[in-house]
């Protein structure tokens, strides 16, 4: 460990904000695998529940279980029912509106995870320049004093790339993270707008297709 630690620190003071990028990233990763598990999000049945109570009349019921997953599908679905007394246009916007709020929230820090993949990588180039400058400057010097070391000029060079190489390293697992996150939450997302796309179905049924319906099953 200690190997570790002392073979960073020989890429200077930049490594201080990579280090610090990358304990931001994994804890937002970390928070998020959290928040963002399908037991959280959508709980199981809860759909099916509620879905079935509209479909009996029974929006007591409905609401109950709503407030009992306690969940952004389950915020999301009360909304549709609580605007159930309007026509359907204002009960798909209320639907659209809860959506987005929800989608914002399962959001929450992971752009700044996607930031922080992106930022890394021009840090480790920053230290790497400085270091390099630090390296040429310490060879002008010793050249005016005789013969410059190779190998002191070698050294000095592989400790300024470091920084270049652990800023990608943080940002290539950063950025796969974030890809990640956005696509478990762009799953949620959809399962969520198939569920309020069924109860505003239920809520306020389509004119078209309840025509449609009635012209396929005339009896």
């Amino acid at each position: 460990m200690s190997e570790i630690f002392e073979f960073l620190s020989r890429g200077g003071v930049i490594m201080i904000p990579i280090l610090l990028g990358s304990v931001i990233a994994l804890t937002i990763f970390l928070e998020r695998i959290w928040s963002l598990q399908e037991s959280r999000i959508i709980p199981r049945g809860i759909i099916q529940s509620v879905l079935a109570a509209v479909k009996n009349k029974d929006f007591t019921g409905a609401r109950e279980e709503c407030l009992k997953s306690n969940s952004p599908i389950g915020r999301l679905m009360l909304c549709g029912l609580d605007a159930a007394g309007g026509t359907r246009p204002d009960v798909k916007v209320s639907l659209e509106e809860a959506g987005k709020r929800e989608v914002a929230k399962m959001e929450r820090y992971i752009e700044a995870m996607g930031t922080t993949a992106s930022v890394e990588p021009l840090l480790g180039l920053l230290g790497t320049v400085t270091g390099m400058i630090q390296v040429f400057q310490k060879v002008v010097v010793t050249s005016r004093e005789g013969a410059v070391d190779p190998g002191q000029l070698a050294n000095g060079i592989w400790q300024a790339l470091i920084t270049t190489a652990a800023g990608l390293s943080v940002a290539i697992l950063a950025f796969i993270g974030y890809r990640y996150l956005l696509s478990r939450t762009g799953r949620h997302a959809l399962e969520m707008e198939d569920a309020a796309s069924k109860l505003l179905d239920l809520v306020h049924p389509n004119k078209r297709k309840k025509d449609q319906k009635e012209q396929d099953d005339p009896q």
